[in-house]
């Protein structure tokens, strides 16, 4: 109880001294919330713009994904070749021949295959290196 009136008189020089900062924030109140919500709202775009899920990013997942796409468009078309050429080999004597002919290099009585010899390597192009 004894303290109490020091405490008292703390409080209101404290209430005294910060009285001006009270004053000012109660006039400019609006301004500083306004420049709070601009600073805010940058923020988010900037954030939605270059964060870790902004539109940046996005777009480069996007054109990933298209060409992605576009390479699974390929295969799946190779593939279907493919399988045709399966069904092809597995059923049509014409298509059996052919490979057999051209892979096997299989002939008919009284046929000659020619088989050309395969390329020599060309000789590496470029500065010859000396012993030094």
């Amino acid at each position: 109880m004894e303290q109490a009136p020091r405490a008292e008189a703390m409080a209101v020089r404290w209430i005294e001294s910060t009285r001006p900062v009270w004053t000012w924030l109660g006039r400019e109140w609006r301004r500083l919330a306004t420049l709070l919500a601009i600073v805010v709202i940058g923020g988010a775009v900037l954030h939605a713009m270059l964060g870790p899920n902004g539109i940046v990013v996005y777009r480069q997942k996007r054109a990933e994904m298209q060409a992605l796409q576009s390479e699974v468009n390929r295969l799946q078309k190779d593939n279907a070749r493919y399988v045709e050429r399966i069904k092809q080999l597995k059923s049509d004597p014409a298509a059996i021949e052919k490979e057999a002919r051209e892979q096997l290099h299989y002939t008919r009585k009284g046929e000659v295959v020619f088989v050309s010899p395969a390329p020599a390597p060309k000789p590496p192009v470029g500065r010859a290196k000396n012993g030094k």
